[in-house]
């Protein structure tokens, strides 16, 4: 297949949207990352994202929309929550979960009866939904389980060849995916965590908000504190094959068997660079000499180590950051990547925190 890179302007954007009308495949930019869109209605065409990105067929897809109104097409009924945060946050990086009217396909919602919906906060995005005059499923564009991409290159290096076109455009500029809620329950609950954090949730709700129990027993077992409370200890790993302090591997990450994830980026491994990558957490200064330790070793062992150490309190920063550096490091062929865990007592941390343990298969080291 021939894919066509395309721009923003006008007229690349209405043959983009042709080719999403007429079924086909067009990686797009949003303000989180760049999405792999196809017409969230047409099961056939939804098919093929799955094809190219070799997805699962039970993960879920994120439809975007361009307007709040269009919400219409996709729930049976909103409640006086949900158009809350429609007003506090769209467009923007918000996600909700909402029970589906007939008609969407299951293969959208991964044969779930929920839909997960969101309007994007990004120019080109919005124009390209509008003129395909249909709601767009778009996961990342990237192949599954892989650093999601945040930049055209790094779409172009997963998907050309494999889909019909991709719109070129600056960088992403939030850097991690949508923050995904579930308001399908009585209390709202994060299956997801992202840059809208849980506390901006509940300011906007003026009531509690959880976290999904797939995010606290991934947490609890690596000593990290979904509720942004806590600090774990224990021993430094000392090879590219070490895990410390009762650590889980990515098979082991509290998530079940047969586990049907309702939000894209809930199974245990996933953003996962090529190389093997340790997180080193602890105190600051403890964490800089570990991973100046660990470095030298393994490079004395022959492996080429690349190191992901963002300033303490850069949490947008490393949320922009964290994937293109994942991203970097793979062209860079490094064997093993150490990263400095970020804390999560910021809910932005935290959000950080959800994507570095994934992409580490829950290998964490503690000094």
């Amino acid at each position: 297949m021939k894919t066509k890179i395309l721009t923003t302007e006008e007229k690349d954007i209405r043959e983009a949207a042709k080719i999403i009308a007429k079924g086909g495949l067009v990686a797009f930019p949003t303000e989180t990352v760049y999405g792999l869109g196809a017409n969230a209605l047409d099961a056939d065409a939804v098919a093929k994202v799955y094809e190219a990105k070799g997805r699962p067929s039970d993960n879920p897809m994120i439809v975007h929309i361009a307007r709040a109104s269009d919400i219409g097409q996709l729930t049976p009924m909103l409640s006086e929550d949900i158009v809350m945060l429609i007003d506090n946050f769209w467009p923007g990086p918000l996600t909700m979960v909402l029970r589906k009217k007939a008609g969407i396909p299951d293969r959208t919602t991964g044969g779930l009866d929920t839909v997960a919906v969101r309007m994007p906060d990004n120019e080109a995005a919005l124009r390209l939904i509008t003129l395909a005059d249909c709601p767009i499923a778009a996961p990342s564009a990237n192949i599954s389980g892989s650093p999601s991409p945040t930049r055209a290159k790094d779409v172009i290096a997963d998907m050309d060849g494999k889909i019909d076109a991709i719109i070129e455009s600056e960088d992403c500029r939030v850097g991690i995916e949508s923050t995904v809620v579930d308001m399908t329950g009585d209390v709202p609950t994060i299956l997801r965590p992202g840059i809208i954090t849980a506390e901006n949730i509940e300011a906007a709700l003026d009531k509690e908000v959880r976290y999904d129990e797939a995010l606290l027993r991934g947490a609890e077992l690596t000593g990290i504190d979904p509720q942004l409370a806590a600090e774990g200890e224990g021993a430094a790993a000392d090879g590219v094959n070490g895990t410390a302090g009762g650590a889980a591997g990515a098979d082991e990450s509290g998530v079940a068997e047969g586990f049907r994830p309702k939000s894209p980026g809930m199974k245990s491994k996933h953003y996962a660079p090529k190389a093997q990558m340790t997180i080193i957490e602890g105190r600051r200064d403890k964490v800089k000499s570990e991973i100046e330790r660990l470095k030298a070793l393994n490079e004395r062992l022959g492996l080429k180590v690349g190191v992901i150490l963002f300033e303490e309190k850069a949490f947008i920063e490393a949320a922009h950051d964290f994937f293109s550096k994942l991203r970097d490091l793979d062209n860079e062929g490094v064997d093993l990547i150490l990263a400095g865990a970020m804390s999560d007592r910021d809910g932005v941390g935290f959000a950080v925190m959800n994507r570095m343990l994934k992409s580490a298969g829950y290998n964490i080291a503690r000094v």
